[in-house]
């Protein structure tokens, strides 16, 4: 039988991540995961049956999202636990757990007031994560790895080397302000902590959450700058390549259309030049 306890197993894990060249957001927010469930379950990681794990996850209160990456937290884990085997003759619980099916496109972009109002009640720090957030696109983990080694003077300006999903960079331009907020600062990391030396992505998003009221989120920050960049540029795989994103499809999940474009399509269809002309 297997003496592992929980946190000895979900550090030897995590080691296995870091030596696979899992990031370090991915490894944190694994790490979170896996302590959570350790903390409700009342049995060792590799005792844990299919059945315990279904119903412990059947009674969580996770939106849809929420639920398909702890799936993938587990399935890892228990991969991981069976390669090394930690399970022995013991089934693979995280087998039983059920696909997870993306939810539907439902883009919120946080409105303009929402924004400003944000901007006026933060502090320095805040507002330049605001700004990254709402005018460069970036995700909170990104925001959190900012280095003022990353700003890169180009022939129009300034741009970003963002570190981005899966170890994955892209550079994206910046505004004149958010360039001149970076290059003010001292050299490092642009929100020093305790995470490999920057804020961890978690804190990142509580700083945001505790400035903006009710549903609206940091990462509505990154809808609008999707919604505003694809009004701006109409083409999708513009917006795509600013986010970051593996594929269009997973941008348009981001984008609010248009009206004026709807409106255009529709009058196109009827043969009718403008509004005007109706």
């Amino acid at each position: 039988m297997n003496t592992l306890t929980w946190p000895e197993a979900i550090e030897q894990y995590l080691f296995s991540q870091t030596v696979a060249g899992a990031p370090a957001t991915t490894r944190e927010t694994r790490r979170q995961h896996l302590a959570h469930l350790a903390a409700r379950i009342n049995t060792p990681p590799f005792q844990v049956t299919g059945a315990q794990l279904v119903e412990w996850a059947a009674g969580q209160k996770w939106a849809r999202e929420t639920r398909r990456g702890r799936r993938s937290t587990f399935r890892s884990f228990y991969e991981w636990g069976t390669q090394a085997g930690h399970l022995g003759d013991h089934e693979n619980p995280a087998l039983m757990l059920p696909r997870v099916k993306a939810a539907e496109p439902a883009p919120r972009p946080a409105p303009d007031r929402v924004y400003h109002e944000a901007l006026m009640k933060a502090g320095e720090r805040e507002r330049l994560i605001l700004r990254l957030a709402a005018e460069i696109g970036m995700r909170r983990a990104e925001v959190a790895q900012v280095h003022t080694d990353d700003v890169i003077e180009d022939l129009l300006g300034h741009s970003l080397r963002v570190h981005g999903k899966g170890l994955k960079k892209r550079t994206v331009p910046l505004t004149p302000g958010v360039a001149a907020d970076l290059l003010a600062l001292p050299e490092g990391f642009a929100f020093p902590g305790a995470i490999d030396g920057h804020l961890s992505p978690r804190w990142v998003g509580k700083i945001i959450t505790k400035l903006m009221p009710g549903k609206w989120t940091m990462h509505t920050l990154r809808h609008r700058f999707a919604t505003r960049t694809y009004a701006a540029s109409r083409d999708l795989l513009v917006v795509q390549g600013l986010l970051g994103h593996a594929t269009p499809t997973t941008t348009q999940r981001y984008i609010v259309l248009p009206p004026d474009s709807m409106r255009a399509a529709v009058f196109a269809a009827a043969g009718v030049v403008s509004a005007s002309a109706a």
